[in-house]
């Protein structure tokens, strides 16, 4: 039975984000410093190619699959955009340090929504809702591997939610133009909705230095268990 990979980048620096801003549904381009730093990320490491590619509706998100893939053809999923800050969008914290609801939504209350936006139950039901049709699709069509650049808050509920190793949101967080490769295994899916996520994102090369992850930490648990032989396989 085939599997199939799916390749989850956040976009590049915008504008919005050099100056701290919340930037959900505001169409803020990519900063000059942002394209330079994915050319750089794409010159010391490798991403991936796939058969389809698909992209947040957000131009950032779009353009950075474009400095990356420049030959891509992105297909836009709407469910997989970012949240919506409602009356909060383009504003700064700084901004906001007073608004009770604010605060409230800050200190984790899953029920609290900006107002006129999207809570974080609702956001994460509609990323959900949209990742899952993207993996029904890729296994009717038959498609083996796709790249989606979207957003950190996407990424980090979509591997929440359905990756192996299980760890919380905030393990998954990840820099701009970085991100995670994930084996969808479709017995695994049918089951449990799980699937396995085994690389980071620019794939750098054996030597170079790159940030230490949770799956560093499942590996070693693994090691630990199972033993490790001489030739880094364990038993």
């Amino acid at each position: 039975m085939k599997s199939y990979t799916i390749h989850l980048i956040r976009h590049g620096i915008c504008e919005g984000n050099l100056e701290g801003r919340y930037i959900g549904r505001t169409q803020s381009p990519l900063a000059q410093e942002g394209i330079q730093a994915l050319l750089e990320l794409k010159r010391k490491g490798i991403y991936p190619e796939a058969k389809k590619y698909y992209a947040s509706p957000c131009v950032r998100c779009v353009d950075t699959l474009k400095v990356l893939y420049p030959t891509a053809d992105p297909e836009v999923i709407l469910e997989l955009a970012e949240c919506d800050f409602g009356d909060w969008e383009n504003k700064k914290a700084e901004e906001l340090k007073n608004d009770p609801k604010f605060v409230a939504w800050m200190n984790g209350g899953q029920h609290e929504a900006p107002p006129n936006g999207e809570s974080s139950v609702v956001f994460m039901q509609r990323v959900c809702a949209g990742f899952e049709m993207l993996v029904k699709n890729m296994m009717m069509t038959g498609d083996e591997s796709a790249v989606l650049v979207t957003h950190g808050g996407v990424i980090m509920t979509i591997l929440a939610a359905y990756g192996l190793p299980r760890a919380k949101m905030t393990d998954w967080m990840c820099g701009n133009g970085h991100g995670y490769s994930m084996r969808i295994d479709p017995m695994l899916w049918g089951h449990g909705m799980a699937a396995e996520v085994y690389q980071m994102l620019p794939i750098i090369e054996q030597g170079e230095k790159r940030e230490y992850s949770v799956i560093d930490i499942a590996r070693e648990a693994a090691d630990r268990a199972y033993g490790q032989k001489e030739d880094g396989k364990t038993e």
